[in-house]
Protein backbone atom coordinates (compact mmCIF):
# COMPACT_ATOMS: atom_id res chain seq x y z
CA UNK A 1 0.00 0.00 0.00
CA UNK A 2 3.03 2.29 -0.10
CA UNK A 3 1.77 4.02 -3.24
CA UNK A 4 -1.10 5.37 -1.12
CA UNK A 5 1.48 7.62 0.56
CA UNK A 6 0.88 9.90 -2.44
CA UNK A 7 -2.37 10.90 -0.73
CA UNK A 8 -0.47 12.51 2.16
CA UNK A 9 0.64 15.55 0.09
CA UNK A 10 -2.67 15.44 -1.80
CA UNK A 11 -4.65 15.73 1.44
CA UNK A 12 -2.42 18.56 2.67
CA UNK A 13 -2.72 20.39 -0.65
CA UNK A 14 -6.50 20.07 -0.72
CA UNK A 15 -6.76 21.26 2.89
CA UNK A 16 -4.86 24.48 2.14
CA UNK A 17 -5.83 25.12 -1.49
CA UNK A 18 -9.44 23.86 -1.69
CA UNK A 19 -10.79 23.74 1.88
CA UNK A 20 -14.39 23.70 0.62
CA UNK A 21 -13.98 20.30 -1.11
CA UNK A 22 -14.79 18.31 2.01
CA UNK A 23 -15.50 14.99 0.31
CA UNK A 24 -12.16 14.95 -1.51
CA UNK A 25 -10.32 16.04 1.62
CA UNK A 26 -12.00 13.31 3.68
CA UNK A 27 -11.27 10.60 1.09
CA UNK A 28 -7.63 11.67 0.61
CA UNK A 29 -6.90 11.84 4.35
CA UNK A 30 -8.52 8.41 4.92
CA UNK A 31 -6.44 6.83 2.16
CA UNK A 32 -3.31 8.55 3.52
CA UNK A 33 -3.84 7.00 6.97
CA UNK A 34 -3.86 3.42 5.60
CA UNK A 35 -0.17 3.14 4.53
CA UNK A 36 0.96 5.13 7.59
CA UNK A 37 -0.86 2.64 9.83
CA UNK A 38 0.81 -0.17 7.89
CA UNK A 39 4.25 1.35 8.54
CA UNK A 40 3.34 1.64 12.20
CA UNK A 41 2.32 -2.01 12.30
CA UNK A 42 5.51 -3.25 10.62
CA UNK A 43 7.73 -1.20 12.93
CA UNK A 44 5.87 -2.60 15.92
CA UNK A 45 6.35 -6.15 14.62
CA UNK A 46 10.08 -5.56 14.41
CA UNK A 47 10.19 -4.36 18.01
CA UNK A 48 8.06 -7.27 19.20
CA UNK A 49 9.83 -9.97 17.16
CA UNK A 50 11.75 -11.51 20.05
CA UNK A 51 9.35 -10.74 22.89
CA UNK A 52 6.77 -13.53 22.46
CA UNK A 53 3.20 -13.56 21.20
CA UNK A 54 1.63 -11.92 24.26
CA UNK A 55 4.01 -8.98 24.50
CA UNK A 56 4.14 -8.69 20.72
CA UNK A 57 0.36 -8.55 20.52
CA UNK A 58 0.24 -5.93 23.28
CA UNK A 59 2.82 -3.75 21.52
CA UNK A 60 1.02 -4.05 18.20
CA UNK A 61 -2.35 -3.28 19.76
CA UNK A 62 -0.92 -0.31 21.65
CA UNK A 63 0.75 1.35 18.69
CA UNK A 64 -2.09 0.32 16.40
CA UNK A 65 -4.53 2.03 18.76
CA UNK A 66 -2.34 5.12 18.73
CA UNK A 67 -4.01 6.02 15.43
CA UNK A 68 -7.44 5.47 17.00
CA UNK A 69 -6.51 7.58 20.02
CA UNK A 70 -5.13 10.39 17.86
CA UNK A 71 -8.30 10.47 15.74
CA UNK A 72 -10.49 10.45 18.88
CA UNK A 73 -8.49 13.28 20.49
CA UNK A 74 -8.88 15.37 17.35
CA UNK A 75 -12.65 14.79 17.40
CA UNK A 76 -12.72 15.46 21.15
CA UNK A 77 -11.12 18.87 20.71
CA UNK A 78 -13.68 19.64 18.01
CA UNK A 79 -16.53 18.69 20.36
CA UNK A 80 -17.69 15.81 18.13
CA UNK A 81 -18.61 13.55 21.05
CA UNK A 82 -20.99 11.43 18.97
CA UNK A 83 -18.13 10.67 16.57
CA UNK A 84 -15.78 9.89 19.48
CA UNK A 85 -18.24 7.44 21.06
CA UNK A 86 -19.05 5.90 17.69
CA UNK A 87 -15.36 5.44 16.87
CA UNK A 88 -14.74 3.79 20.27
CA UNK A 89 -17.62 1.36 19.77
CA UNK A 90 -16.65 0.88 16.14
CA UNK A 91 -13.07 0.06 17.10
CA UNK A 92 -14.22 -2.58 19.59
CA UNK A 93 -16.64 -4.08 17.08
CA UNK A 94 -14.21 -3.83 14.17
CA UNK A 95 -11.36 -5.55 15.98
CA UNK A 96 -13.31 -8.55 17.24
CA UNK A 97 -15.53 -8.99 14.18
CA UNK A 98 -13.74 -7.55 11.12
CA UNK A 99 -10.08 -8.01 12.11
CA UNK A 100 -10.45 -11.36 13.87
CA UNK A 101 -12.95 -12.59 11.27
CA UNK A 102 -10.64 -11.72 8.37
CA UNK A 103 -7.69 -13.31 10.17
CA UNK A 104 -9.57 -16.58 10.81
CA UNK A 105 -10.89 -16.63 7.24
CA UNK A 106 -7.50 -16.00 5.59
CA UNK A 107 -5.68 -18.38 7.91
CA UNK A 108 -8.35 -21.05 7.41
CA UNK A 109 -8.05 -20.91 3.64
CA UNK A 110 -4.47 -22.18 3.95
CA UNK A 111 -5.06 -24.82 6.64
CA UNK A 112 -8.07 -26.97 7.57
CA UNK A 113 -7.80 -25.92 11.21
CA UNK A 114 -5.64 -23.65 13.38
CA UNK A 115 -5.14 -23.76 17.14
CA UNK A 116 -4.49 -21.28 19.92
CA UNK A 117 -4.45 -21.28 23.73
CA UNK A 118 -8.13 -21.37 24.80
CA UNK A 119 -7.42 -20.25 28.38
CA UNK A 120 -5.79 -17.01 27.22
CA UNK A 121 -8.58 -16.36 24.70
CA UNK A 122 -11.28 -16.92 27.35
CA UNK A 123 -9.48 -14.56 29.72
CA UNK A 124 -9.49 -11.80 27.09
CA UNK A 125 -13.13 -12.54 26.20
CA UNK A 126 -14.05 -12.13 29.88
CA UNK A 127 -12.37 -8.72 29.93
CA UNK A 128 -14.46 -7.78 26.90
CA UNK A 129 -17.61 -8.81 28.77
CA UNK A 130 -16.52 -6.61 31.67
CA UNK A 131 -16.09 -3.72 29.23
CA UNK A 132 -19.57 -4.29 27.78
CA UNK A 133 -21.06 -4.16 31.30
CA UNK A 134 -19.21 -0.90 31.96
CA UNK A 135 -20.72 0.60 28.78
CA UNK A 136 -24.25 -0.63 29.58
CA UNK A 137 -24.49 0.74 33.12
CA UNK A 138 -24.03 4.50 32.45
CA UNK A 139 -26.62 4.38 29.65
CA UNK A 140 -29.04 2.43 31.87
CA UNK A 141 -28.41 4.81 34.77
CA UNK A 142 -29.13 7.79 32.55
CA UNK A 143 -32.38 6.28 31.27
CA UNK A 144 -33.64 4.99 34.64
CA UNK A 145 -32.61 7.74 37.03
CA UNK A 146 -33.02 10.75 34.71
CA UNK A 147 -29.78 12.01 36.20
CA UNK A 148 -28.31 15.44 35.53
CA UNK A 149 -25.33 15.94 33.25
CA UNK A 150 -23.16 16.68 36.28
CA UNK A 151 -24.21 13.46 38.02
CA UNK A 152 -23.61 11.41 34.87
CA UNK A 153 -20.23 13.08 34.47
CA UNK A 154 -19.16 12.14 38.01
CA UNK A 155 -20.33 8.56 37.45
CA UNK A 156 -18.39 8.38 34.17
CA UNK A 157 -15.18 9.65 35.79
CA UNK A 158 -15.52 7.11 38.62
CA UNK A 159 -16.12 4.24 36.18
CA UNK A 160 -13.21 5.44 34.02
CA UNK A 161 -10.85 5.20 37.00
CA UNK A 162 -12.12 1.68 37.83
CA UNK A 163 -11.67 0.56 34.21
CA UNK A 164 -8.11 1.86 34.11
CA UNK A 165 -7.31 -0.11 37.27
CA UNK A 166 -8.91 -3.22 35.73
CA UNK A 167 -6.77 -2.75 32.61
CA UNK A 168 -3.59 -2.51 34.70
CA UNK A 169 -4.57 -5.72 36.53
CA UNK A 170 -5.14 -7.38 33.14
CA UNK A 171 -1.62 -6.37 32.07
CA UNK A 172 -0.14 -7.84 35.26
CA UNK A 173 -2.06 -11.07 34.65
CA UNK A 174 -1.05 -11.35 30.97
CA UNK A 175 2.58 -10.26 31.27
CA UNK A 176 3.65 -11.29 34.78
CA UNK A 177 1.65 -13.83 36.77
CA UNK A 178 0.16 -15.88 33.88
CA UNK A 179 2.39 -14.98 30.94
CA UNK A 180 2.55 -18.64 29.82
CA UNK A 181 -1.10 -18.47 28.71
CA UNK A 182 -0.25 -15.80 26.13
CA UNK A 183 3.14 -16.91 24.81
CA UNK A 184 1.81 -19.17 22.08
CA UNK A 185 3.54 -22.12 20.51
CA UNK A 186 5.24 -20.28 17.66
CA UNK A 187 8.97 -19.82 18.01
CA UNK A 188 10.32 -17.00 15.90
CA UNK A 189 13.21 -17.95 13.66
CA UNK A 190 16.45 -16.07 14.11
CA UNK A 191 17.19 -13.81 11.19
CA UNK A 192 20.53 -12.55 10.08
CA UNK A 193 19.33 -8.99 9.78
CA UNK A 194 17.11 -7.20 12.27
CA UNK A 195 16.12 -3.59 11.98
CA UNK A 196 17.58 -1.68 14.87
CA UNK A 197 15.39 -0.58 17.72
CA UNK A 198 16.32 3.02 16.97
CA UNK A 199 15.19 2.71 13.35
CA UNK A 200 11.90 1.05 14.28
CA UNK A 201 11.27 3.69 16.96
CA UNK A 202 11.99 6.44 14.42
CA UNK A 203 9.49 4.93 11.97
CA UNK A 204 6.90 4.72 14.75
CA UNK A 205 7.45 8.34 15.72
CA UNK A 206 7.26 9.58 12.12
CA UNK A 207 4.16 7.50 11.32
CA UNK A 208 2.44 8.65 14.52
CA UNK A 209 3.13 12.32 13.75
CA UNK A 210 1.89 11.93 10.17
CA UNK A 211 -1.27 10.11 11.31
CA UNK A 212 -1.91 12.91 13.82
CA UNK A 213 -1.80 15.47 11.00
CA UNK A 214 -3.99 13.42 8.66
CA UNK A 215 -6.44 12.78 11.51
CA UNK A 216 -6.83 16.50 12.16
CA UNK A 217 -7.61 17.01 8.47
CA UNK A 218 -10.03 14.06 8.36
CA UNK A 219 -11.93 15.06 11.50
CA UNK A 220 -12.45 18.56 10.16
CA UNK A 221 -14.16 17.11 7.08
CA UNK A 222 -16.32 14.45 8.83
CA UNK A 223 -19.52 16.42 9.42
CA UNK A 224 -19.77 18.14 6.00
CA UNK A 225 -18.86 14.88 4.25
CA UNK A 226 -21.49 12.92 6.17
CA UNK A 227 -24.06 15.60 5.33
CA UNK A 228 -23.04 15.62 1.65
CA UNK A 229 -23.35 11.82 1.38
CA UNK A 230 -26.49 11.65 3.47
CA UNK A 231 -24.80 9.45 6.09
CA UNK A 232 -25.25 9.67 9.83
CA UNK A 233 -22.29 10.68 12.02
CA UNK A 234 -22.74 7.38 13.85
CA UNK A 235 -22.23 5.33 10.66
CA UNK A 236 -19.14 7.35 9.75
CA UNK A 237 -17.72 6.96 13.26
CA UNK A 238 -18.48 3.25 13.68
CA UNK A 239 -17.48 1.99 10.25
CA UNK A 240 -15.34 4.58 8.43
CA UNK A 241 -13.27 6.25 11.15
CA UNK A 242 -12.88 3.00 13.12
CA UNK A 243 -11.63 1.09 10.05
CA UNK A 244 -9.02 3.78 9.43
CA UNK A 245 -7.87 3.54 13.03
CA UNK A 246 -7.73 -0.28 12.90
CA UNK A 247 -5.73 -0.51 9.68
CA UNK A 248 -2.46 -1.46 11.43
CA UNK A 249 -4.03 -4.20 13.55
CA UNK A 250 -5.98 -5.55 10.57
CA UNK A 251 -2.90 -6.00 8.38
CA UNK A 252 -0.74 -7.52 11.14
CA UNK A 253 -3.41 -9.89 12.52
CA UNK A 254 -4.21 -11.27 9.05
CA UNK A 255 -0.53 -11.71 8.23
CA UNK A 256 0.03 -13.52 11.55
CA UNK A 257 -2.92 -15.87 10.92
CA UNK A 258 -1.67 -16.71 7.43
CA UNK A 259 1.68 -17.66 9.01
CA UNK A 260 -0.16 -19.96 11.47
CA UNK A 261 0.40 -17.66 14.45
CA UNK A 262 -3.16 -17.58 15.76
CA UNK A 263 -2.09 -16.79 19.34
CA UNK A 264 -0.52 -13.57 18.07
CA UNK A 265 -3.51 -12.85 15.84
CA UNK A 266 -5.99 -13.22 18.72
CA UNK A 267 -3.74 -11.24 21.04
CA UNK A 268 -3.78 -8.37 18.54
CA UNK A 269 -7.50 -8.46 17.64
CA UNK A 270 -9.10 -9.18 21.02
CA UNK A 271 -6.34 -7.43 22.98
CA UNK A 272 -6.85 -4.29 20.93
CA UNK A 273 -10.59 -4.24 21.73
CA UNK A 274 -9.84 -4.75 25.42
CA UNK A 275 -7.37 -1.87 25.30
CA UNK A 276 -9.84 0.45 23.57
CA UNK A 277 -12.61 -0.38 26.04
CA UNK A 278 -10.58 -0.38 29.26
CA UNK A 279 -7.86 2.16 28.47
CA UNK A 280 -8.63 4.42 25.50
CA UNK A 281 -12.30 5.11 26.37
CA UNK A 282 -11.72 5.94 30.08
CA UNK A 283 -8.61 7.93 29.17
CA UNK A 284 -10.65 10.06 26.76
CA UNK A 285 -13.23 10.68 29.51
CA UNK A 286 -10.50 11.96 31.83
CA UNK A 287 -8.79 13.99 29.09
CA UNK A 288 -12.12 15.63 28.21
CA UNK A 289 -12.07 17.27 31.65
CA UNK A 290 -9.25 19.46 30.30
CA UNK A 291 -9.72 19.33 26.50
CA UNK A 292 -12.82 20.15 24.49
CA UNK A 293 -15.86 22.33 25.07
CA UNK A 294 -17.29 20.10 27.84
CA UNK A 295 -16.53 16.81 29.67
CA UNK A 296 -17.49 13.61 27.85
CA UNK A 297 -19.49 10.90 29.62
CA UNK A 298 -19.63 7.12 29.14
CA UNK A 299 -23.37 7.04 28.35
CA UNK A 300 -23.19 5.52 24.88
CA UNK A 301 -26.35 5.38 22.72
CA UNK A 302 -28.40 2.23 23.25
CA UNK A 303 -27.81 1.02 19.69
CA UNK A 304 -24.03 1.18 20.08
CA UNK A 305 -24.15 -0.60 23.43
CA UNK A 306 -26.29 -3.38 21.93
CA UNK A 307 -23.93 -3.76 18.96
CA UNK A 308 -20.91 -4.05 21.27
CA UNK A 309 -22.69 -6.58 23.48
CA UNK A 310 -23.68 -8.77 20.52
CA UNK A 311 -20.14 -8.63 19.11
CA UNK A 312 -18.67 -9.61 22.49
CA UNK A 313 -21.11 -12.53 22.86
CA UNK A 314 -20.33 -14.12 19.49
CA UNK A 315 -16.59 -13.57 19.94
CA UNK A 316 -16.71 -15.43 23.26
CA UNK A 317 -18.47 -18.33 21.50
CA UNK A 318 -16.00 -18.44 18.60
CA UNK A 319 -12.79 -18.05 20.64
CA UNK A 320 -13.67 -20.33 23.54
CA UNK A 321 -12.58 -23.74 22.19
CA UNK A 322 -9.01 -22.99 21.10
CA UNK A 323 -9.51 -23.72 17.40
CA UNK A 324 -10.39 -21.69 14.33
CA UNK A 325 -11.27 -22.31 10.69
CA UNK A 326 -12.47 -20.30 7.70
CA UNK A 327 -16.16 -20.76 8.58
CA UNK A 328 -15.72 -19.11 11.99
CA UNK A 329 -14.07 -16.17 10.24
CA UNK A 330 -16.97 -15.95 7.79
CA UNK A 331 -19.45 -16.00 10.69
CA UNK A 332 -17.74 -13.04 12.39
CA UNK A 333 -17.61 -11.11 9.12
CA UNK A 334 -21.31 -11.82 8.54
CA UNK A 335 -22.24 -10.27 11.90
CA UNK A 336 -20.08 -7.23 11.06
CA UNK A 337 -21.77 -6.83 7.67
CA UNK A 338 -25.25 -7.10 9.23
CA UNK A 339 -24.37 -4.39 11.77
CA UNK A 340 -22.97 -2.19 9.00
CA UNK A 341 -26.19 -2.53 7.00
CA UNK A 342 -28.29 -1.72 10.05
CA UNK A 343 -26.37 1.49 10.70
CA UNK A 344 -26.31 2.39 7.01
CA UNK A 345 -30.10 2.49 6.96
CA UNK A 346 -30.37 4.64 10.08
CA UNK A 347 -32.31 7.91 9.66
CA UNK A 348 -30.08 10.36 7.85
CA UNK A 349 -28.57 7.65 5.64
CA UNK A 350 -29.38 7.21 1.95
CA UNK A 351 -32.02 4.49 2.34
Amino acid sequence: MNWLLLFVPIAIGLEFLSPERYLLIFAASCLAILPLAGWMGRATEQLAERLGEGVGGLLNATFGNAAELIIALAALRAGLYDVVKASIAGSIIGNILLVLGAAMLCGGLRRPEQHFNPAGARSQATMLTLAAIALILPAAFQAAAHTTAAGLGRLSVAIAVVLLIAYLLNLVFALVTHAALFKGSHVAEEREQHSSVARAAAVLAAATAAIAWMSEIMVGAIEPTAHELGLSNVFVGVFVVAIMGNAAEHATAVRAAMNDRMDLSLSIAIGSSVQVALFVAPLLVLVSLFVGPAPMDLAFPAGLVLAVLLAVLITGQVAGDGRSDWLKGAQLLTVYLVLALAYYFLPGSPS
